[in-house]
């Protein structure tokens, strides 16, 4: 007999496999595919240290030629800009164009959430505590970088992320609240208690 713990992971296993197949072939819709759609996602909800090309590279898992190659689609359909830094000229920052933005408010993703939301709350939390789990384990596992926001950090705010005054410790830079709620690449998970 299997233990408690164990007697559901075969088919954990299955049905992550299975809606992460529905999950990409929804994503093939208005003109872009899976890892734009991603891109695209990314470049809207990271902060100022990561929306970059290697920031998306190390978000997505892939090179930084296939992230490049994603980028340039993107920019040639007009969802994104690039913009070099002016304090050093090969950093680039991404940002959303209006129509990028437009393209987003049509994200597929949003039926996902949609019948999420149809969930009972109590549900839908050990739903969410259990998926992070599982995804922390399997990144730490693999060797899989970690991507979060301040809250959840043990590196990045000197001060606590929802007040005013708030540091980064990797940067020393002032955050803002909405830096704070940004997925940032130097993102440092807190031990469980």
């Amino acid at each position: 007999m299997l233990e408690p713990h164990t007697k559901f992971a075969a088919r954990v296993a299955q049905l992550i496999d299975r809606l992460a197949r529905v999950t990409r072939e929804l994503q093939f819709c208005d003109g872009l595919n899976p890892a734009q759609w991603e891109a695209l996602r990314f470049v809207s909800r990271a902060n100022r240290y990561s929306c970059s090309p290697s920031g998306l590279a190390e978000f997505q898992g892939t090179t930084k030629g296939t992230a490049s190659q994603t980028l340039i689609a993107l920019e040639g359909k007009g969802y994104i800009a690039r913009t070099r830094s002016d304090a050093d000229k090969r950093q680039i920052s991404l940002t959303l164009t209006p129509a990028g933005e437009a393209m987003l408010g049509r994200d597929p993703i949003v039926s996902i959430e949609q019948a999420a939301g149809t969930m009972p709350a109590d549900q839908a939390e050990t739903l969410v505590r259990g998926l992070t789990r599982l995804l922390h384990d399997l990144q730490q596992r693999h060797g899989i970088k970690e991507f979060g926001v301040c809250a959840d950090c043990t590196l990045s705010c000197i001060n606590p992320p929802e007040t005013v005054g708030a540091e980064c410790s990797v940067t020393g830079e002032k955050l803002t609240i909405e830096d704070s709620n940004r997925i940032c690449v130097n993102f440092q998970r807190a031990p469980a208690e």
